[in-house]
């Protein structure tokens, strides 16, 4: 007989989900040991904590393609993250598998990310030290930079989940050689996140004048559909119908719908991200970003005076200002930049 809430919900768990979900009271459990709370799970604690943490709160001021866009309708960062979630959990109830794992996993995959949305981590894959990659940056924002330096301590899972959602134009299923995810949630996600996000670009293309839904290949429609809402209905059955979670498999879709899938992708490369006209934007992005880089790393004292921004104990001082320029929002690191290198009037008299 359960004694508390969470042990209830965990009851819950075992007798409703399937023999391969994730159980919360059988975590992997987190790098610092926790008492356990009376009215959570594991997954939905850690869920939780991302909602509340200020990377997640700056997502709302991240780029998702279309930088400062004048209209309210635009995607950003966040209600990406939210439409992820939204595709990732319909696939998860109807598969029995874990939701609220789905969901803390959703809500941190994205909260490395930097502001200009690719065009910033591009250039931050050039100037840093070894490298930018969002995905890792989300885990360094989950463990070391939130709680004022003290990490989420998330479960094992969650950082998996967060880890292995991101695939650029690579594999989107996790069937084939290689090492694998902790959990089929974390195989949900990665799914997840390119149904949302194919089908929410090509509507803020659309949106944007870019071309018309008459102009994606005939092809592509006529296998995922001609319409949002048909795209996400095709995509989304054909995860639940194609994933043979009873015999054993992984989170996967028929051919002919992956192919489709793909497909959409190279057209949007082809028509929205390696668009000229939105690509003249992403250069003048990059150029922001790169005056800061080189500004902050002129004079590390200086950027400790004026921003507060100094490299932790054993860390450099690049890696401080990696994570002080991948944490802005675009207003603000436009902001910032207009401070440092535009002109202000002179207000005497």
């Amino acid at each position: 007989m359960a004694e508390t809430i969470r042990e209830m919900l965990e009851e819950l768990e075992e007798r409703t989900l399937h023999p391969r979900a994730a159980r919360s009271a059988r975590s992997r459990g987190r790098a610092r040991p926790e008492d356990l709370d009376e009215e959570r799970p594991a997954f939905q604690r850690d869920r939780d904590r991302l909602v509340h943490a200020k990377a997640f709160r700056r997502l709302a001021g991240k780029t998702q393609v279309f930088l400062a866009p004048k209209g309210d309708h635009y995607r950003t960062r966040l209600t990406h993250t939210l439409e992820v979630a939204q595709v990732g959990r319909s696939i998860a109830r109807a598969l029995r598998l874990n939701e609220m794992l789905v969901e803390a996993m959703v809500m941190g995959h994205d909260l490395g990310h930097t502001p200009f949305g690719h065009a910033g981590e591009r250039l931050l894959s050039e100037v840093v030290p070894g490298g930018f990659h969002h995905v890792v940056q989300s885990v360094r924002v989950v463990d070391v930079l939130e709680n004022d330096g003290n990490g989420l301590n998330l479960t094992a899972e969650v950082r998996d989940g967060i880890l292995r959602h991101s695939k650029g134009r690579g594999n989107v299923l996790l069937t084939g050689p290689g090492e694998k995810s902790l959990t089929l949630e974390a195989e949900i996600v990665r799914i997840a996140d390119i149904v949302a996000y194919v089908n929410h670009d090509l509507d803020d293309a659309v949106r944007a004048g870019l071309f018309s839904e008459e102009d994606v290949p005939a092809e592509i429609r006529r296998v995922l559909g001609d319409a949002r809402g048909l795209r996400f209905r095709t995509l989304v059955h054909d995860v639940i119908r194609g994933s043979d979670v009873d015999g054993g498999g992984h989170i996967t879709m028929t051919p002919d719908v992956h192919a489709g899938l793909l497909a959409l992708r190279d057209f949007l490369y082809m028509r929205v991200y390696e668009n000229p006209v939105v690509h003249d934007e992403f250069v003048k992005a990059q150029r922001i970003l790169r005056d800061l880089w080189t500004w902050c790393l002129e004079d590390p004292a200086r950027l400790a005076l004026r921003f507060g921004v100094a490299a932790r104990a054993g860390e450099t001082v690049e890696r401080a200002v990696t994570d002080w320029l991948s944490g802005m929002t675009d207003r603000f690191a436009l902001g910032t930049w207009e401070a440092l290198f535009m002109p202000r009037p002179w207000d005497a008299v």
